[in-house]
């Protein structure tokens, strides 16, 4: 008997849980995959989340973050799980999440604005666009309610559904000088990559492959592995692609980089000895201090 309760508790609580379910439900990623059953109604980034926003014609809120980190799931539990806040994102926002880890392009970008806006950056990388997917406002972490000296999340979305009706002219005016900054200050972040192409354009042709390989390789630490500087991630999909990209275009450069980048990995800090498995990010240039996250996707590339 107390095991039928058991079940049955159970069983509801399950239920309970997948009271909502939304267009994440799909995919395969598992940080989309954690926020597929949020009353928020997220779609991933795509040409229907796109058109949708055009056919209502609502500003899009794009938020990005990756599955270890911390206040991207303080985030959710607190105000993307919340009904009443969700309620309002859904009715005035075509809401987009993104995985950093699966389009490092968009999370350049974005953060490319995100550091013109308010002059620094991090996760959850919350980001309000245009129609036509171009930034006019953004922020990190946003607390339920006002506190630790930062707005609340719903007097944020109030503000940005405000001026979107009231100050369209100046939201898309913002938007182009941002735009024109991130385009002047890295071609890679160029205006045509914002908008995905067509089913009718190939995107992976010959061109765009050097294209992005030779991005990966310009931004590329020489001394130390790895891309940019600290705070350093793994830049998992990069790595990956500079493998394939290698492999496929005969390119030594590329294979080299994304092996001698897995070697400092391993020597570094952020290599766990004892247990296993590599640390999410380094908070110095030699990957030797560490964040105690472990990150998984980085094991395809051995």
């Amino acid at each position: 008997m107390l095991f039928f309760y058991a079940c049955s508790a159970g069983f509801k609580l399950l239920i309970m849980e997948k009271k909502y379910s939304n267009a994440l439900l799909n995919e395969t990623s598992p940080y989309l995959l954690q926020h597929a059953h949020n009353p928020v109604n997220w779609y991933p980034w795509g040409e229907e989340a796109l058109k949708l926003a055009k056919q209502q014609d609502k500003p899009i809120l794009v938020s990005i973050g990756y599955s270890a980190c911390h206040w991207c799931h303080v985030m959710e539990r607190e105000s993307f799980e919340n009904e009443s806040i969700a309620q309002y994102m859904n009715e005035h926002f075509i809401n987009i999440k993104i995985d950093r880890e699966e389009r490092p392009d968009l999370d350049h970008i974005y953060m490319d604005a995100l550091q013109a806006i308010a002059g620094n950056g991090g996760w959850p990388l919350n980001v309000f666009l245009t129609t036509d997917a171009k930034p006019f406002y953004g922020g990190t972490y946003f607390p339920p309610e006002k506190a630790f000296n930062r707005v609340s999340w719903s007097d944020v979305l109030h503000s940005m559904a405000d001026i979107w009706v009231n100050k369209r002219d100046e939201v898309e005016d913002q938007a182009d000088r941002l735009i024109e900054h991130i385009q002047k200050s890295n071609s890679f972040a160029d205006a045509k990559n914002l908008v995905p192409l067509t089913e009718t354009v190939s995107f992976y042709n010959a061109d765009d492959c050097r294209l992005m390989a030779a991005q990966f390789l310009k931004s590329a630490d020489t001394a130390d592995g790895g891309y940019g500087n600290a705070p350093k991630f793994l830049h998992t999909f990069s790595l990956k692609y500079q493998l394939q990209y290698a492999e496929l275009y005969k390119k030594e450069e590329a294979k080299q980089h994304a092996l001698f980048s897995l070697q400092k990995m391993i020597q570094g800090g952020i290599y766990d000895q004892l247990a296993g498995g590599i640390s999410r990010y380094s908070t110095d240039n030699e990957c030797w201090h560490r964040i105690l996250k472990k990150c998984c996707t980085i094991m395809p590339c051995w």
